[in-house]
């Protein structure tokens, strides 16, 4: 059986934009890596149950930098174009799609906006919010030019959860069904954390949040009812004695949750975590990603096999995993992927 992933990339030395990876399970191994369609440097791609994907993009034109989105119908063999919605500045770091409200929430690390866009019914999309952040920073140097929102996405209740590397908080706000945004709580993570990306294990009522900066996940409580965070617990992804560069980046909860995995970029790794009944979490393994600098990962549709892309080196590789363990062997290692940001099922 094979099963495909959109990969999304930077455009800055050899990639032409976004791409597709399958990944044959009866053989274990990666194939076809394969050009999809343009866009400047579409790090994070998200797709709607109406096949359109919603791509980052980003555009020079006469020295002027405009960044936004580019929307791709994938009804048919071809990717055909819908819109492109652009504004002057930099490009967001992430996209989300909201099927039941018909909505498409972009968060942008440079400019400290999280937008909110509603989708029409070809496709396409018209601004409906937006909010600036303007908290103070952290005191990584990472943090010294402003607020970083660097996620924005659902909680399993449909609030807005957005994480904030700059100001190291992450905001709550529900969403009227026009897409206007209105604040419900504010959580502080230790200053430096750097929060990057979010999951929810909603049985547990917990969720599990990734700092880039301080390379650590932190467990906190969730209540739905009041939609607030309180910080239970705090691990390191990477050893103690580590001492050069690293950025946690991307962050994974297994179906049955009881495994967390993250990525490590500089440590060139990723962390696997037991998750205990309340949502402690213990190291089980730590695997290198036989690349540098892996954004992201992700998993086949039985998270029996695990795909990893590293952008610097141009590389993907691919993991088995165990359910009952946790645990993940190296298959495959040394395929071409050009830039790879980050990783979706098709």
């Amino acid at each position: 059986m094979t099963e495909d992933f959109y990969i999304g990339t930077y455009t800055k030395r050899i990639s032409r934009g976004i791409y597709r990876v399958s990944v044959d399970t009866s053989a274990a191994k990666l194939t076809d890596c394969e050009w999809l369609a343009s866009a400047g440097s579409p790090t994070y791609i998200a797709k709607s149950k109406a096949q359109r994907l919603y791509v980052i993009n980003k555009k020079e034109t006469d020295g002027q930098t405009q960044g936004g989105l580019i929307i791709y119908d994938m009804t048919d063999k071809k990717p055909r174009a819908i819109q492109q919605v652009l504004n002057p500045g930099s490009s967001p770091a992430y996209v989300a799609v909201d099927e039941q409200r018909q909505l498409v929430y972009t968060a942008n690390y440079h400019t400290a906006a999280v937008t909110v866009y509603k989708i029409a019914e070809n496709g396409s999309l018209t601004q409906a919010d937006q909010i600036v952040d303007n908290d103070p920073v952290g005191p990584a140097p990472e943090q010294a030019d402003g607020p970083h929102p660097h996620f924005a996405d659902l909680t399993p209740d449909g609030r807005l959860v957005v994480c904030d590397l700059g100001s190291d908080k992450v905001y709550v706000y529900d969403v009227a069904d026009d897409g206007k945004l209105s604040g419900v709580s504010t959580v502080d993570l230790p200053a430096g954390y750097g929060p990057r990306h979010i999951v929810f294990d909603a049985a547990k009522g917990v969720a599990y949040l990734v700092g880039e900066l301080s390379s650590n996940v932190a467990t906190l409580d969730y209540d739905a009812q009041s939609g607030t965070f309180t910080v239970k617990s705090i691990v390191h992804t990477i050893p103690d004695d580590w001492k050069t560069h690293n950025g946690a980046a991307a962050i994974r909860l297994s179906a049955d949750g009881k495994f967390v995995y993250v990525s490590n970029r500089g440590h060139n790794s990723i962390t696997v975590l037991a998750a205990g009944d309340d949502g402690t979490l213990t190291t089980v393994q730590r695997i290198s990603t036989e690349g540098d600098f892996p954004r992201d990962f992700n998993w086949t549709a039985d998270q029996s096999f695990v795909l990893v892309v590293n952008q610097n080196s141009d590389n993907a590789s691919l993991y088995q995993r165990d359910a009952a363990t946790g645990k993940l062997t190296l298959v495959q290692k040394d395929f071409m992927v050009p830039e790879g940001v980050s990783v979706l099922p098709a």
